[in-house]
């Protein structure tokens, strides 16, 4: 059965909360005066959850960080430092062909606070005109279109056509939370910050495909604020910085660290990694990456089992194109080593508990469609680069 996906306010919970009867178990974001501090999974019964139930699950879910956050909101602190006024943004939306996701998306951008901030859309390479038409609904969006295809020549793109110097993304599927923009932002008074991400929470999880992807492969990295510094950490290793479909750049950083790779990304053989290689790029350049759970964004997952095979075959592709560059651009030897560990201390472990059906084992069907894609990852990134020039070059 589907999980219900709630949004509760911790300081004023309701005595009881009555979801669809089709509904097993809620997925519940818990929030303390607005920002988000823990998640809790509770089960639904009769479509109804008895408010005292509630209270005590949501309680020791939160555990210490609510009270820590009770604490900073009772001396009025902020662990992000002052801020005299917030920077103007221009958020982008990279899309192609998904007219009733990014429907979704700009109705939720309309939704924020109005700091002058610009809207983007860049349609990557359409087949149709209905991503074109759709956003003259839209009178503050910008239509553009990007015909090298790849969500890195797309981002690419936004970031020369931006007239401000922090470019906020967000991907077609994904619905910010109103105070996204606002909370990314806040994190760019230090200079050494070059990049922040912010909490993905699932839209919804109806299928046994989003149930599985959002245990096996979340977007969320938790409701601790982190800061990475390439001085101070391996910069290789940039799974807990974040994803893109929440993520925020200081252009001025691309003077220094260059744009997005776009041999990688979505939209080329290489399926992703494009995200991770900015983020390995700024580490390695000694700047800063802010993880901030208060910039919060809602993703739809895959529907169905292909689509969710499909993803975590291209996040294989995608993890091991990205090495492939550090290896033989970058020069990083210590590249084998990490690719080593993930398959020893993770994968033939995971594939191992499938294939004995031990309790609570991921599928092995979406495991080998993983290990697939990395076996693949780094031919796809030489195929990539030759397809791009082949491409570049045509268009001179």
């Amino acid at each position: 059965m589907a999980t219900a996906i709630l949004d509760l306010e911790i300081s004023k919970l309701p005595p009881e909360i009555a979801v669809e009867e089709r509904y097993s178990k809620a997925l519940v974001l818990i929030r303390l005066h607005g920002k988000p501090i823990a998640s809790a999974q509770l089960s639904v019964v009769g479509g109804r959850i008895e408010g005292s139930q509630l209270r005590e699950t949501l309680m020791d879910a939160a555990g210490d960080n609510l009270w820590k956050n009770w604490l900073y909101d009772t001396l009025e602190w902020d662990e992000r430092g002052p801020m005299e006024a917030l920077p103007i943004a221009t958020v982008a939306v990279c899309t192609r062909d998904r007219p009733e996701d990014l429907q979704r998306c700009l109705e939720a951008l309309m939704l924020l606070p109005d700091d002058g901030q610009e809207y983007l859309v860049i349609d990557n390479c359409p087949a149709t005109d209905a991503t074109e038409e759709l956003v003259k609904n839209y009178p503050k969006v910008r239509y553009v279109r990007e015909d090298v295809p790849g969500s890195s020549a797309a981002r690419n793109r936004a970031l020369r056509e931006a007239k401000h110097e922090f470019v906020a993304f967000t991907d077609d599927d994904a619905v910010p939370d109103p105070n996204w923009l606002r909370s990314l932002l806040w994190n760019f008074s230090d200079p050494r910050v070059m990049c922040v991400t912010g909490l993905v929470m699932p839209l919804e999880l109806e299928t046994e495909a989003q149930e599985w992807f959002e245990r096996y492969s979340p977007h969320g990295r938790g409701f601790e604020r982190q800061i990475f510094d390439g001085a101070h950490c391996n910069p290789l290793i940039v799974a807990p910085v974040g994803v893109s479909a929440s993520m925020a750049l200081r252009k001025s950083s691309i003077d220094s660290i260059g744009l997005f790779d776009e041999a990688l990304g979505a939209g080329t053989p290489t399926v992703g990694g494009e995200d991770c290689e900015l983020f390995a790029r700024i580490l390695r350049s000694g700047y800063r990456i802010v993880y901030d759970p208060r910039a919060l964004s809602w993703h739809r997952h895959r529907r169905t089992w292909e689509e969710l095979r499909k993803t975590l075959q291209g996040y294989g592709i995608g993890v091991y194109a990205f090495w492939t560059r550090l290896f033989v651009i970058n020069r990083e030897f210590s590249v084998p080593m990490l690719a080593w560990g993930w398959l020893h201390s993770k994968q033939i472990p995971e594939l191992f508990a499938s294939w004995r059906k031990q309790p609570g084992c991921i599928p092995s069907d979406l495991l080998v469609a993983q290990l697939r894609g990395c076996i693949s990852g780094p031919m796809a990134y030489f195929a990539s680069r030759k397809r791009l020039q082949e491409i570049k070059g045509s268009n001179e």
